[in-house]
């Protein structure tokens, strides 16, 4: 094994050994041989220590980056060649400014910048982040801490006749990696997928039967994780939820690595997964496999989530055990929520007494019945419903709070065909409003040519005086403001019971005169003076 010796000590200790007249070549072949140099090279640092007094090999002159430098840096995305031709450019007006050669400044950037340093200039704080060093909190207990996120998964899928990209809403437990409870939904979450995959979690239902109730909730700052009906359905079990500082996805690594590992391990394989490859040439869509339906992707993701539980070996178990294997080897006690207890979960209270009528509940002027119902008309009742859920409500005592009553379900519910022709119908309707602002925009956007030397703007769209005059005519029939004007309907002839001017007895009595009756009526009314015309219309 060869021990690396530097070359201030070792020249130091041979220049000892020099000043003592014991200095031999043996000695100088064993540093020679200690620090992996020629006994020449040594000989040389000998030489230069009995001349100049120095043991270390001469520091070059190096150029530093400065404030100004770093500036620079970060306006240009880290082009240090563009730094550079800035700083001759800048140069050139005063005489005495020193700019480095453009090797000289790539290397200084090199040796003081570090590569996270580098990375975040050209690609900001995302890419910065990769070359940070992150410690690993130490293993818990099961329970004692739970990661929650959304996923958007890369694969269209069959939603009623449309293409959507699902979203997954999941939480998983960090000691033992087996994710506790799922929930997808065919569009953006909302704070009902977060309740309904805690809800799974915790009540510890199939094929879900890892769970129970967690000491901590941790979760990024997402709304939906932390609006006021989540931390009140987790803070009525005494269940604090944790949001971590914005930008930083390596506080909850146990979830983000759920979300890596489902993409790369389930969702690349799917028809319709959005970020294959295609080949040159190929379209969008051609030779596509049909799409899963959306209860056909749910179905695949809950068995992959069932095959992590019980048969994956995650790296974060050290590739040795499952998540099961991991969860059933832990002693400690599983705090079951009973049902009971779960029929108040993540419902939300509008605050409003109501009676139950012949017609049942009336909520959202909507009626809502059920057979437990049937001799209660009268009774005061408050009613509870989950978050953008109005298929079903809760109902209890007003006067005791505490009792549930039982569930009601709508009344008049509209039946699947008439569901889809309204849907439809409403698709349509967008369709030609998309169509109408496209066609507007159009006609608002106007192109021009390309430029190669500084001169104005030249359209790109040729008009004729013709097809200008006939827009222009169209667009003032149009415009109400065009058609109010007094002058677009010449006046008539006053009756003759009305009193004329007196004629002027000055000189220009004749021009008035030879002007005629129409001229004469025009001067006397002020019709054909634009000064009259604009005193008027002021």
């Amino acid at each position: 094994m060869s021990v690396l010796v530097s070359r201030s000590g070792a020249v130091a200790r041979l220049m000892a050994l020099d000043g003592r007249g014991e200095l031999t070549s043996a000695h100088v072949r064993l540093v020679a041989g200690a620090v992996g140099v020629s006994e020449r090279t040594v000989w040389n640092w000998v030489a230069v220590a009995r001349r100049e007094g120095r043991l270390t090999a001469r520091v070059r002159a190096s150029v530093m980056v400065t404030p100004r430098t770093r500036a620079l840096l970060a306006l240009w995305g880290g082009n240090v060649a563009a730094v550079h031709r800035q700083l001759v450019a800048e140069a050139e007006g005063d005489p005495g400014a020193v700019v480095p050669s453009l090797r000289a400044l790539q290397r200084a950037v090199a040796r003081e910048l570090s590569a996270g340093e580098r990375a975040g200039l050209r690609g900001g704080e995302r890419e910065r982040r990769r070359y940070d060093v992150f410690g690993r909190r130490p293993r818990q207990w099961r329970n004692a801490c739970w990661e929650g996120d959304h996923k958007r998964a890369p694969v269209r899928v069959d939603v009623e006749g449309g293409a959507q990209c699902p979203w997954i809403t999941w939480f998983i437990d960090c000691a033992t990696r087996a994710v506790t409870g799922v929930a997808v939904t065919p569009h953006q979450p909302s704070r009902d997928a977060v309740l309904a995959a805690l809800r799974v979690g915790i009540s510890r239902v199939e094929p879900f039967p890892f769970g129970g109730l967690p000491s901590l909730v941790r979760v990024d700052r997402g709304k939906e994780f932390l609006c006021k009906t989540v931390t009140q359905a987790l803070g009525n079990f005494a269940v604090p939820v944790y949001d971590l500082p914005p930008y930083s996805p390596h506080l909850k690594g146990t979830i983000e690595q759920l979300n890596d590992a489902v993409e790369e391990m389930l969702l690349v394989s799917l028809p319709g997964y959005t970020r294959r490859a295609r080949p040159a040439g190929s379209r969008k869509g051609e030779g596509s496999t049909p799409l899963l339906s959306f209860a056909a992707f749910v179905e695949v993701l809950l068995d992959w989530v069932r095959w992590w539980n019980t048969q994956h070996h995650p790296a974060g178990l050290g590739g040795e055990i499952t998540p099961q294997q991991a969860w059933e080897a832990d002693p400690t006690p599983i705090e079951d929520v009973p049902a009971q207890h779960l029929a108040y979960f993540a419902l939300e209270d509008d605050g409003r007494t109501r009676k139950i009528s012949t017609s049942g509940v009336t909520w959202r002027r909507r009626a809502y019945i059920a057979p437990w119902m049937v001799g209660h008309v009268g009774t005061r009742v408050r009613v509870r419903h989950l978050p953008h859920d109005d298929v079903q409500i809760e109902v209890f005592d007003a006067a005791d709070p505490g009792r549930h009553l039982g569930t009601a379900y709508l009344a008049d519910q509209a039946t699947e065909e008439q569901r889809k022709a309204l849907t439809a119908a409403r698709d349509a309707a967008a369709r030609a409003r998309r169509a109408d602002l496209k066609a507007a925009e159009r006609l608002r956007r106007t192109r021009y040519s390309a430029a190669t030397t500084p001169a104005a703007p030249r359209r790109n769209a040729a008009l004729t005086a013709q097809e200008a005059a006939s827009e222009l005519d169209d667009a003032r029939a149009h415009d109400l403001a065009a058609r109010a004007l007094p002058d677009l309907v010449p006046p008539r002839e006053p009756p003759p019971t009305w009193a004329r001017p007196r004629r002027p007895t000055t000189a220009d009595t004749t021009p008035y005169e030879a002007a005629g009756p129409e001229a004469q009526h025009r001067h006397a009314t002020g019709a054909g003076d634009p000064a009259a015309r604009e005193s008027e219309d002021g």
